[in-house]
């Protein structure tokens, strides 16, 4: 063994006794350790919440997921593109709704200013879902930074009426209660596609907007979304609260 060898081995020897035997050097070194740490996280945090044009860049790509847990009065007024509702305020239906994300997939949280955003975001993550966005300072700071919001359509509801007529227009209809923010919605979308084009030519599909056409969620007693209803020759034959797969929809047609 050189010479050099032999004086580096010694100091670092030296080095880890003078550690140990001196509390206060122990003391620095835990410290900065701590702090080095507590600087880590903090930059983790911090990608975890994008101001508005972070945001607004990163919802553009493919397989995300976006949310809003604000209440449906504040959704109507104004939201993201593209965005799913579930209220934070209602805690059963903020289960139900979130119970059909996936976990795997980018999911980016907003709501007014940030709170209930944060609070929600914090529970996705305790969940188990492995990649969750917040937008800091939620749709006041999107919209300050005048980047585009959807308000309320100015829609007429589908008259009663309409209704009527459409499901006596074909001897075979399936009525879907169901809306673009809706996540089981959604997630039940590529079973009804399926039904519809193997029975193209004999079933009629009719979509009501759950969230537009409230004279006919009332008239069909319908409290939460989805809801499928199969009419035969005009008579209401079945109907499905919640999610059915395209096996169980195509069993009813029979």
């Amino acid at each position: 063994m050189t010479s050099n060898n032999l004086t580096t081995g010694n100091f670092a020897k030296m080095s880890c006794m003078k550690m140990f035997k001196n509390p206060s050097y122990f003391s620095v070194l835990l410290f900065s350790l701590f702090v080095l740490a507590c600087n880590a996280q903090e930059k983790s945090a911090q990608k975890e919440k994008l101001d508005a044009n972070e945001f607004a860049t990163a919802i553009v790509k493919d397989s995300i997921q976006l949310l809003d847990v604000r209440t449906p009065g504040e959704y109507a007024s104004g939201h993201l593109k593209g965005s799913l509702l579930a209220n934070w305020n209602d805690k059963t239906e903020f289960e139900r709704r979130t119970s059909y994300l996936d976990k795997n997939k980018p999911l980016y949280v907003y709501c007014l200013s940030g709170g209930r955003s944060a609070a929600a975001a914090d529970k996705f993550r305790k969940n188990g879902f492995t990649q969750v966005y917040e937008l800091k300072g939620g749709i006041n700071a999107w919209k300050q930074s005048n980047l585009p919001v959807e308000g309320m359509s100015n829609e007429k509801q589908m008259a009663v009426e309409e209704f009527d007529a459409a499901i006596k227009s074909s001897s075979l209809v399936l009525v879907d209660f169901g809306a673009e923010w809706c996540p089981p919605c959604k997630k039940m979308e590529p079973a009804i596609k399926a039904v519809v084009e193997k029975n193209a030519g004999k079933l009629k599909l009719v979509k009501v907007d759950g969230g537009r056409d409230l004279d006919l969620l009332k008239k069909y007693n319908v409290e939460a979304l989805p809801v499928l209803l199969l009419f035969k020759n005009g008579q209401q034959v079945w109907r499905k609260d919640g999610i059915a797969d395209e096996n169980e929809i195509q069993a009813q047609l029979q």
